[in-house]
């Protein structure tokens, strides 16, 4: 078995410029490459190589990994004009790092594995802190050699790596998580305004339930970035409701129903809406202050 030696990464935003630096201090040379360029610099600074396409990243490395925005980004990365594709060879493994449909990772295998190439998707949870501290969930879908090849990288960024099944299941496991985080957040919101509408203190709630059956991740992590008035992301809202566009699509496409998360759908909605876009996915919580007519910091 081919031994990953050299690695490259494309998609520096938020998770990726992280993941990014969590390989290089791991010990692993890497290329990058993103449209900006000034997070290519930073992490130019700190040992990584600087590549300027796609496929320029692709013929230097064994194992390319992507984190972008869609899945039209995807493609376009992979198979476009200086693509991936284009400095494909045998062996190079590419492993998808995005939350994109499943039908648009099963179609780049199909296309890169005429190449050679071995394909995984793998997208991530975790937000902006797991990327940070190399904490992730990471859910791959792609044939097992591959990912046994690149479980040294993948041990650098996630604390749990779990290989759902076929290609595309990765991305099928992704949508079912993001189904529960805008569950969670979209209660967060609700329960935080129910509390403050009726007349209890919504800290003493939260402190109240987080040590029941309501405990959760997003009870533990963002009801105090909420009472501090913080609403940065973490995790933009508008990539909350790309997410969910990914579900309702793969809901219609097998006649699945799914009417909460439906609904969850159309507040991110309006999140974006109302010049949310760009706030964390926690900050739903203003579409429910506005039907409500009442501020969780207000007095």
């Amino acid at each position: 078995m081919t031994k990953i030696i050299k690695v490259g990464y494309i998609g520096l935003g938020i998770m990726g410029k992280s993941m990014a630096r969590n390989i290089i201090k791991a010990g692993f040379p890497l290329v990058v490459h993103n449209r900006s360029r000034g997070a290519v610099k930073d992490l130019v600074a700190e040992g990584a190589i600087e590549a300027f396409s796609p496929a320029e990243v692709a013929s230097q490395v064994d194992a390319v990994f992507t984190n972008l925005p869609d899945s039209p980004d995807v493609e376009q990365v992979a198979l476009g004009p200086g693509g991936i594709i284009e400095g494909a060879h045998e062996s190079l493994i590419f492993v998808d790092n995005s939350t994109i449909k499943p039908a648009t990772a099963r179609h780049i295998v199909g296309q890169l594995g005429k190449k050679g190439v071995l394909c995984l998707d793998a997208p991530v949870s975790g937000g902006d802190i797991g990327a940070q501290k190399g904490t992730l969930a990471i859910m791959v879908g792609g044939p097992a050699e591959a990912l046994e090849r690149v479980m040294p990288i993948f041990e650098v960024l996630g604390k749990s790596v779990t290989h759902v099944g076929d290609s595309g299941a990765g991305q099928i496991a992704k949508a079912a998580n993001q189904v529960m985080v805008a569950a969670q957040m979209v209660a967060l919101g609700e329960l935080l305004i129910l509390a403050k509408k009726a007349g209890a203190d919504p800290e003493k709630v939260i402190q109240a339930i987080q040590g029941g059956a309501a405990q959760c991740w997003t009870l533990d992590v963002k009801p105090e970035r909420l009472f501090a008035g913080n609403r940065n992301p973490g995790f933009k809202a508008y990539m909350q409701a790309k997410d969910l566009g990914i579900v309702m699509d793969t809901a219609r496409e097998y006649g699945i129903p799914m009417p909460s998360a439906a609904v969850h759908a159309q507040l991110f909605d309006a999140m974006l809406q109302m010049g949310m876009a760009e706030l964390d996915n926690s900050a739903v919580l203003g579409v429910i202050e506005t039907l409500a007519d009442v501020s969780l910091l207000d007095g």
